[in-house]
């Protein structure tokens, strides 16, 4: 390989290809102003990839992702696949093939655009191997069973490992916030399940006496929440109720539309948005790039810290300006953020944007 950064371009389903093109070409504007190098490589992956392979995760995917330095993942709709054998979600085996264990998810209030709650700023790390979902608790088979036609039974697993690591991951970013953390559990019912999770937390939290930590009953954070987003910088938990406050937290500040998402590992990261894919809108150049763009913007940063890529980092600042002055400025915005332009048009002039700032 070339000293260019190598990543990938997974376009995904419906409104995925429209929006996964917005955020390569707004990453790239910057990063050839900046003088980084990127090779994009495109992967076939979803129900594009069904319909010309035959399996929505192609021979191959897996090897041709362990090379690269990241990629872009699109939304994938896989609850409208065909029963087929090769229909299956690409999503858990991403996750736990690459052991992308920490899905970040920050969520951000802008002054400029209606939102129910303003001075939003925090960023919720869901444990993403674990927890009650079926696809990533067993080896082979599932979590959930039937032993009776009126029974059904959920496994939810919970690993010292799996606690230990998430809670570092979030302490660590929090100590580059504003050193506040935040652990959700429900341990008054779950006693041994998030009785684990809270028990790693806190001895990972004395490694961290720079930052303070808080412990918050799942339900209590629901409410507290909707009432008062601001008191909370980095929110630390489980995967279930990750991914529920997660979006209830981008309900605060205008939908899923505003909520961008970075998977990761130690040595591999997949920019996904935790938005679907919309097959509503799909096809009419109306979705909203905004969580794609970010998505992307947070895996050239994470390029940039944990492979000592300067440039990379360079570039991600230089996108973050770039949206942020396209959504203040309500210079070219979708229809669901109030504005009049097409997708393409969004994210010209965001690209236009990250471009003078990487050059600058």
């Amino acid at each position: 390989m070339s000293d260019a950064l190598q990543l990938g371009v997974l376009l995904g389903d419906d409104i995925g290809l429209e929006v996964v093109p917005e955020a390569v070409k707004v990453v790239d504007a910057a990063a050839r102003a900046g003088g980084l190098p990127i090779d994009w490589h495109d992967i076939p992956i979803g129900r594009r990839a069904l319909d010309q392979l035959g399996t929505t995760l192609p021979d191959g995917t897996l090897d041709a992702l362990e090379r690269l330095d990241g990629w872009i993942l699109g939304p994938i709709g896989h609850r409208e696949y065909p029963k087929l054998p090769g229909a299956v979600n690409p999503h858990p085996i991403l996750r736990k093939h690459f052991d992308l264990f920490a899905n970040i998810r920050p969520t951000r209030s802008y002054r400029s655009l209606p939102s129910l709650h303003q001075g939003v700023d925090l960023v919720i790390v869901r444990e993403n191997n674990e927890g009650f979902q079926p696809d990533r608790n067993v080896v082979a088979g599932s979590g959930e069973f039937r032993p009776t036609h009126d029974v059904t039974i959920s496994v939810r697993v919970i690993t010292r490992a799996g606690s230990s690591k998430i809670a570092r991951a979030a302490f660590e970013l929090a100590r580059t916030r504003r050193k506040q953390l935040a652990a959700i559990h429900k341990d008054t019912v779950f006693k041994l399940g998030c009785g684990m999770f809270a028990e790693e937390c806190r001895a990972v939290a004395a490694e961290f006496p720079d930052v303070a930590y808080e412990e918050v009953i799942v339900d209590t954070f629901a409410m507290r929440l909707v009432m008062r987003p601001q008191a909370y910088d980095v929110v630390v938990t489980t995967n279930m109720f990750g991914d529920i406050l997660s979006d209830e937290a981008a309900g605060l500040v205008g939908g899923l539309g505003m909520a961008p998402g970075l998977s990761a590992g130690h040595r591999h990261a997949m920019a996904q948005a935790t938005h679907g894919s919309a097959p509503d809108i799909a096809g009419r150049n109306v979705a909203n790039p905004y969580a794609m763009i970010v998505s992307a913007q947070m895996l050239l940063d994470w390029i940039g810290r944990t492979k000592d890529v300067p440039r990379a980092r360079a570039a991600a600042r230089a996108v973050g300006l770039a949206v942020d002055e396209t959504i203040e400025g309500r210079i070219a915005l979708t229809p669901d953020l109030g504005g009049t332009a097409t997708t393409t048009q969004m994210g010209d002039a965001i690209a236009a944007r990250a471009a003078v700032h990487a050059a600058s």
